[in-house]
C-alpha cells in the first residue's frame, strides 16, 4: 500500500532525527522540527533541514520521534493528544521498552509503527548529521497487532525516502539482536578504551590501527548511551556475562602459560578460531555474503588531493575500491592507505600503482 508523505513531523534534532530530515528534505518533503533544546533546532534549520515546529500548527502525515528510549512513549501521548499527525514511529534503538510503555499510557497503538534505523556516527548532535547516513543500512520495523495497514504504510515510504532496507521483526527479538550486534560491542569497546585512561605515555606512543578499530565507537556520548543500555538491560548483561566468561577463561588459561603450563594455550586458540568464526558471519556490502578480499597497501603522503589521485588510479583501470583505511606514520608526513579490492584486482592494481611511481610496500593480504 502506498503512501504518500507530503510533511513530516520531526521531533528530536540530534543525529538520526536531523539527519532523517536532511533524507527527506531532499525528496522535496516538507519537514516540521521540534526539540526541547532551541539551539539543536536552529542549527538542524540553519543546514537545511526543515522549518520549526509550533503545537497547534499544520498536522503531519507522520511524526517520527527521535528522542531516547525512555522518553519515546510520553512524546508519542502528547503528540497524538495534540493532533501533530496522521500516524507515528520512533527511531530509538530499544523497541520493547517504548511500546510496552504505550500500551500501559493508553496510546493509540493503530497509528503507531516502532522502528529502528541500524545506522549512526561516533558524534551526536544535528551538526553531524548525513542526508545519505542511512543509504543501504537495515530499519528495523516492528509493528504490533494493533498497527494499522495506513501506519505501516507510512513508516515504509519513511524508509524507502531515506534509502534504508527495511526489516520487520518482534521487538523482543530486535533488542536481544541488538544487544549482540551494537550495545553489547559498545560496553566492551569503553571497557577496553578505559584501560588507556591510565596508559603510560609509552603504549600510547605506540598505539596502533588495531586499538583505533577495537575502541573507535567508544567516543560516543556517554548520556546518550546511558539512556539506550539502560532500556535495552536484561539482553545486554546477558551478551556481557558471556563475554566475560570467554574474558576470564582467556585471563586464567593466560595466567598458567606464563607460569610454564603450555597446554593453557589450547583454550586461546579455541577462543581466537571462534572469533575468526564470528566475524566471518558478519555479512559483506549490500546485506550479502561476506567476501574475502586483499588489501594493497599504498604510502601516500598527508596532503590534499592524494585520495583523489589514488582513485583515479583506481577508475582508470577498471578497479572497483570495496573498503579504504588510513593509517597515519607517527612523526611523519605520510600514512599508509589500505585498498580493499576483489582478489583478481590486486595484481590489477598494484602494477599500475607501479608504474606511475606509487610506493606500494608488498603484496596483498587476504583480511
Amino acid at each position: 500500500m502506498a503512501s504518500e508523505l507530503r510533511t513530516v513531523l520531526v521531533v528530536g534534532t540530534g543525529l538520526i532525527g536531523t539527519s532523517v530530515a536532511l533524507a527527506l528534505r531532499g525528496h522535496g518533503v516538507r519537514v516540521l522540527l521540534a526539540d526541547r533544546d532551541q539551539g539543536a533546532v536552529r542549527l538542524a534549520r540553519e543546514l537545511g533541514a526543515g522549518e520549526e515546529w509550533h503545537a497547534g500548527g499544520d498536522r503531519a502525515d507522520l511524526a517520527v520521534i527521535a528522542v531516547p528510549p525512555a522518553h519515546v512513549a510520553t512524546e508519542l501521548l502528547a503528540l497524538q493528544e495534540a493532533g501533530a499527525a496522521g500516524h507515528y514511529t520512533d527511531v530509538a534503538s530499544v523497541k520493547a521498552l517504548p511500546i510496552d510503555e504505550a500500551r500501559r499510557l493508553g496510546c493509540d497503538l493503530g497509528a503507531y509503527v516502532a522502528s529502528h534505523p541500524l545506522a549512526g556516527r561516533e558524534k551526536s548532535g544535528p551538526g553531524a548529521a548525513r542526508a545519505d547516513l542511512f543509504l543501504g543500512r537495515p530499519w528495523a520495523l516492528c509493528p504490533t497487532p494493533e498497527s494499522s495497514p495506513e501506519a505501516r504504510a507510512a513508516v515504509l515510504r519513511l524508509v524507502e525516502l531515506c534509502g534504508a532496507n527495511p526489516v520487520e521483526v518482534d521487538a523482543g527479538d530486535h533488542d536481544r539482536a541488538v544487544a549482540v550486534v551494537s550495545h553489547a560491542p559498545h560496553v566492551t569497546a569503553s571497557a577496553v578504551a578505559a584501560r588507556l585512561a591510565d596508559a603510560s605515555e609509552v603504549a600510547l606512543g605506540l598505539a596502533g590501527q588495531g586499538v583505533r578499530d577495537v575502541t573507535r565507537i567508544a567516543g560516543g556520548d556517554p548520556g546518550l548511551w546511558l539512556g539506550i543500555l539502560s532500556g535495552n538491560a536484561a539482553p545486554v548483561a546477558e551478551v556481557l556475562e558471556a563475554v566475560s566468561r570467554d574474558l576470564a577463561e582467556a585471563a586464567s588459561a593466560l595466567r598458567a602459560v606464563a607460569e610454564g603450563d603450555g597446554t593453557a594455550s589450547s583454550d586461546i586458540t579455541q577462543l581466537l578460531k571462534r572469533g575468526v568464526a564470528g566475524h566471518g558471519r558478519i555479512p559483506g556490502k549490500h546485506g550479502g555474503p561476506a567476501s574475502s578480499y586483499v588489501v594493497v597497501q599504498v604510502v601516500i603522503g598527508d596532503r590534499p588531493g592524494q585520495l583523489a589521485k589514488l582513485f583515479q588510479v583506481c577508475d582508470e583501470v577498471g578497479v572497483n575500491v570495496e573498503d579504504v583505511r588510513l593509517e597515519h606514520a607517527p612523526g611523519l608526513p605520510l600514512g599508509i592507505a589500505e585498498v580493499s579490492v576483489q582478489p583478481d584486482a590486486a595484481p590489477v592494481l598494484t602494477g599500475a600503482l607501479h608504474e606511475r611511481g606509487w610506493q606500494v610496500p608488498g603484496p596483498g593480504q587476504e583480511m
